[in-house]
């Protein structure tokens, strides 16, 4: 045999590094970043799961393979068989060794696309190997939960991987066995084997009895898990059928085992025949008596048959989307308020939202993205400690966008604008004379107030962030604009990998495509090459097991800043749990908040903490990954003072337990008291109602607190049924409480407050008139305000004039009952319903027609001795009347505004 010459050795060697090139410069740099960024033990465990979980798969696959081919080709004589052409020429063909030889070839390359199909599964093997058990045992089989989330995925892959090995090696085996004659068809009299064939080809039937019993006893957990109609999880048919049925199948597919190693050594061949008729007739027998189960036994008394199932449904459900625990309240929704109940309710008033997120964000665009290269991604809303009291906030950062920069050269996007600066920060009910946001942060370099400190400004990760940048190089950084120059920067920090030999910068150069890495002189060997810095990106590729929360928040803590991501333990895979894909589009029957991302914006630091050490899910990952977690009480202070309750999980919840509140089966099963998320017309068109953050006193309580909150209606109606509430703040974090409203009385639903605005006979025609004059009317969020026993909708409007301007916040509309009043401001609104500070005299709350109740009576007179704030918001009041008057042409009402204009200017005390 000829060895392999040299020349072919240096041709292998480029093949090679061009094959296999690309895998391992990703592998080295991720290895870097991995290191630079703590979590190497991390990628050390994956690498090491995937490595060992090929490895297995692979040599036993091999092994199977090659031994079966080998076994099958033993039946092919020493000769080789020799083709002669037309022309007389003999052409000898591959012998059995040569036949042997190809076939362990081209079983060891099948094993290896099986093993590396297997090694991208390692997840559902590392977890098996290291499952938490959930403690909770399921009603019918008894399993515990951990059985299905973990162990069931891992036995659905080996029984995969054992069919697919098997039926393989039954082709190969067969055809090799048909070709060489040991195997002749005389069907339909008689099929002919020689005795190595049929033992062969028997052992490999019995093996796949043996995999369809596995299947068999499988699939008795998998109607635990899987939609059976009426509810998730197994029915009285599945229970009373389908199931026994199962293990039917499992007894016959075990006596199809034994049939077909007994067909091994019989000369006839109706064992195999009848193990495999038997398993279908059974199979099939069991479908038919299953259906007549569920026609004549179940449907006819579908209710009463399905109650202890419908019960294992909602108990399930509930605890898989940690809904046992919400605490049940009452709320009349109608009570009387007077003054006295507002002001007790400041705290919560104070903070009522009246900026919207696309027109605070469209204002923050147009007022402090400074340059075109700027951009504001996001608004988020968080609370803070401001001049001694908790308010809320809207916050944008002020993040890089590259791509919009005028002059896009390699230098400018990689060494010259590395990062964004700073943020925009105001509170979420004030508002300017011109109709525009409040900011306590502003402007670059970043102007504060109220008490807050911003010491490092400088995003370099971010959610717009994902190019790489590289940083102490010789070329200055951008800072931020000032006036018609630039204010330079050198990054100080830790972050990123430096570009400390050759070979890294070769390495690099390769990975990203950039033949400027490794030829720029203004790359040092000091300088650090930051990638991977979309924050998103980079938890997902810390933790790619996790599911993220889809609104990442800023904070400002102790002069820094910092990104915080949500994080989720997910299974579609918990016992009777209802399936929900109201936010992940693949579902899940399982959520806890398991983990909190903390991501240093200048540094890239990312710690990740553990926010639930009792989720089973989680305490597995730990056991996978030790060094991955650490405990939220190791969170600094200022950073817990920031966590909040997560948008998409109570999306999630909310959207479940619009349905599963029911909990007595009778009332689940008719659908009696179903709500749903309601929906109003925003701008034109129908849209579901999201769920909001606010700080609220809660009924019943002292203290206002930062909560999440979404109201309900009753399916297919209107009015209010309710409203679900998760508390943010540390003494309560976690709560859900659910506010109901009497059954018996009507309460006005959002859809129906909608309504009765666009029809009242003062804003409407206002509404026509802007419209008119070339203005676009914006509506804002409306939202549902509880204060004592009552309801108060609050909605604010904005004004966009001609040319696409900045949208303005001109008008909050405020409905009590049977009132309705659009004011300039909150406060004036709330004065007009209930007197007090800031009542126009002349302009009483538009009272409506429907449904009034006694309890509607005309609002207290206002405080004959107002004090000067108060005098001074009527007096702006009639102005911006009387302007509207003017434009509109309606004299008769611009002459009166003028005159109580002045009435309120003559209130003032003199000095």
């Amino acid at each position: 045999m000829r060895r392999p010459g040299l020349g072919a050795i240096v041709l292998a060697i480029p093949l090679f590094f061009f094959f296999a090139g690309p895998t391992l410069v990703s592998f080295y740099t991720d290895w870097l970043w991995y290191l630079e960024v703590g979590f190497q033990r991390v990628y050390l465990t994956t690498i090491r799961s995937q490595g060992t979980l090929f490895a297995i798969v692979f040599s036993i696959a091999a092994v199977w393979l090659t031994v079966n081919l080998r076994m099958a080709l033993a039946s092919i004589g020493d000769a080789r068989p020799i083709i002669v052409t037309r022309q007389g020429v003999e052409v000898p063909l591959p012998g059995r060794r040569q036949l042997q030889t190809l076939a362990s070839v081209a079983a060891v390359v099948v094993a290896l696309l099986i093993g590396l199909f297997a090694g991208g599964e390692w997840e559902i093997w590392a977890a098996w190997r290291n499952a938490v058990p959930f403690g909770q045992s399921d009603p019918i089989l008894g399993h515990d939960v951990g059985f299905y989330v973990f162990t069931l995925p891992f036995l659905r892959l080996v029984h995969g991987l054992a069919q697919a090995l098997i039926i393989l090696a039954a082709l190969a085996a067969g055809g090799i066995y048909l070709i060489s004659g040991n195997l002749t068809s005389g069907f339909p009299s008689r099929v002919m084997m020689s005795r190595g064939a049929r033992r062969h080809l028997a052992i490999l039937a019995a093996l796949f009895f043996a995999t369809l019993a596995l299947g068999a006893w499988m699939s008795r957990a998998e109607y635990l898990v899987q939609p059976s109609g009426l509810i998730h999880g197994a029915s009285y048919a599945d229970v009373h059928a389908r199931i026994p049925v199962a293990s039917a199948l499992l007894v016959v597919a075990g006596l199809g085992v034994l049939l077909a190693a007994y067909h091994g050594y019989a000369t006839a061949t109706w064992p195999l025949v009848a193990a495999g008729a038997l398993y279908l007739v059974v199979a099939a027998g069991g479908g038919a008596y299953a259906t007549i189960i569920q026609r004549f036994v179940v449907t006819p008394n579908e209710q009463v048959r399905e109650t202890p199932f419908i019960q294992h449904n909602i108990d399930a459900t509930r605890r898989a989307f940690a809904l046992a625990g919400v605490t049940e309240r009452r709320h009349s929704g109608d009570a009387e308020l007077t003054r006295e109940d507002i002001e007790s309710n400041r705290s919560t008033l104070d903070n009522v939202r009246l900026w919207d997120h696309a027109p605070l964000l469209e204002t923050f665009s147009q007022l402090q993205e400074i340059r075109t290269y700027y951009d504001f991604v996001s608004v988020d809303n968080d609370r803070y400690r401001l001049n001694g009291r908790v308010r809320q906030v809207m916050l944008s950062a002020r993040e890089l966008n590259s791509s919009s920069l005028q002059n896009r050269t390699w230098v400018n996007e990689r060494l010259t604008f590395t990062h964004g600066y700073g943020l925009t920060l105001g509170p979420v009910n004030q508002v300017s004379t011109e109709g525009l946001p409040v900011l306590y942060v502003r402007n670059m370099p970043p102007e504060t107030e109220a008490g807050l400190r911003i010491d490092e400004p400088s995003l370099y990760f971010s959610e717009l962030s994902n190019d790489y940048v590289i940083v102490g190089t010789g070329t200055r950084e951008f800072h931020y604009p000032s006036g018609d120059d630039n204010v330079p920067t050198q990054y100080t920090g830790k972050a990123g990998v430096q570009l400390s030999s050759l070979f890294r910068k070769l390495a690099f150069a390769l990975r990203f495509r950039a033949y400027q890495i490794l030829l720029s002189d203004d790359i040092e060997s000091e300088s650090r090459i930051l990638f991977d810095r979309n924050i998103m990106a980079r938890v997902s590729k810390i933790a790619p097991f996790l599911t993220f929360d889809r609104d990442p928040y800023l904070v400002v803590a102790e002069g820094r800043l910092y990104w915080m991501i949500d994080a989720y333990t997910t299974s579609r895979l918990y016992p009777y749990s209802t399936s929900n894909t109201a936010v992940l589009p693949r579902g899940t029957s399982y959520i806890r908040n398991a983990v909190k991302f903390v991501i240093d914006a200048y540094e890239g630091t990312t710690t990740a903490y553990l926010a639930d050490d009792a989720d089973p899910i989680a305490k597995t990952y730990a056991r996978i990954f030790p060094t991955l977690f650490t405990p939220i009480a190791s969170m600094p202070a200022s950073l817990r003072e920031h966590v909040r309750y997560p948008e998409d999980l109570f999306a999630i919840q909310a959207s479940v337990f619009a349905t599963y509140h029911m909990t007595q089966p009778a009332v689940f099963y008719n659908r009696e008291d179903q709500w749903q998320v309601p929906s109003i017309e925003e701008n034109g068109a129908d849209v579901a109602m999201q769920p909001y953050y606010t700080v609220m006193r809660l009924p019943g309580e002292q203290d206002a607190e930062f909560i999440q909150m979404l109201p309900f209606t009753p399916r297919r109606r209107d009015n209010l049924a309710a409203w679900l509430v998760a508390r943010s703040d540390p003494e309560h974090y976690g709560k859900l409480e659910v506010f109901e409203f009497p059954k018996q009385k009507l309460v006005y639903g959002p859809r129906q407050v909608v309504a009765r605005i666009n029809q009242d006979q003062t804003i409407s025609p206002q509404i026509t008139l802007w419209n008119q004059q070339g203005s676009q009317v914006l509506w804002g969020t409306l939202m549902v305000i509880p204060i004592e026993e009552s309801l108060l909708y609050v909605r604010p409007l904005y004004l966009r004039g001609q040319g696409g301007r900045i949208p303005e916040l001109r008008r909050v509309v405020v409905t009590y009952q049977n009132q309705i009043v659009m004011e300039p401001t909150l406060d004036a609104a709330l004065a007009r319903l209930f007197g007090g500070s800031g009542a126009p005299p002349s302009q009483p709350a538009t009272q409506t027609t429907r449904a009034a109740s006694p309890a509607a009576a005309p609002p207290a007179a206002p405080d004959a001795t107002p004090d000067i704030s108060s005098v001074a918001a009527e007096a702006r009041s009639h102005y911006e009347r009387a302007v509207e008057a003017q434009r509109a042409g309606e004299w008769a009402k611009y002459g009166e505004e003028l005159r109580l204009l002045g009435e309120a200017l003559k209130r003032l005390p003199s000095r």
